[in-house]
């Protein structure tokens, strides 16, 4: 757990969904046709899940989650902030959680995928550019 100026970062199990979700929809990533209730699978199915807690105002103000086999690779997914907590260092409390994570479990191997306009933040994490790499992702319904 780390904690700094009223914020706590703790990894979980469970959450409250609807908080999550609110969190997937201040990164932009939620659907709306997609039920709260199936963030309880994807909470507990991740490597590990880290929620920033604004211990003031007693809420959730972030979030970011790992996936992997615990083995070798890893990939951070959904690591996002409130806009009104941006620029305090909360996304680096995540972010830094989550690898401290998958250091101690010998998960040196960790990936993501990047934002526009993102990638300051995460290269001066330690995070660098795949040079002859291509990310990809799999379009079922235009098979």
């Amino acid at each position: 757990m780390r904690e700094r100026a009223g914020i706590e970062v703790r990894l979980v199990n469970v959450w409250d969904v609807e908080t999550i979700a609110d969190l997937y929809r201040a990164g932009g990533w939620w659907n709306e046709a997609w039920e709260p209730a199936g963030l309880c699978a994807l909470i507990a199915g991740s490597f590990a899940f880290a929620v920033a807690i604004d211990t003031a105002a007693k809420r959730a103000v972030g979030m970011g989650r790992v996936l992997s086999d615990g083995v070798s690779d890893a990939y951070v997914q959904d690591l996002v902030v409130l806009p009104d907590y941006r620029g305090r260092g909360i996304g680096t409390m995540i972010l830094s959680t989550l690898l401290d994570h998958c250091k101690s479990a010998g998960v040196i191997w960790v990936a993501l995928v990047a934002e526009p306009g993102t990638e300051p933040f995460y290269t001066a994490l330690g995070f660098r550019r795949m040079e002859g790499h291509i990310p990809m992702r799999w379009y079922p319904e235009e098979r």
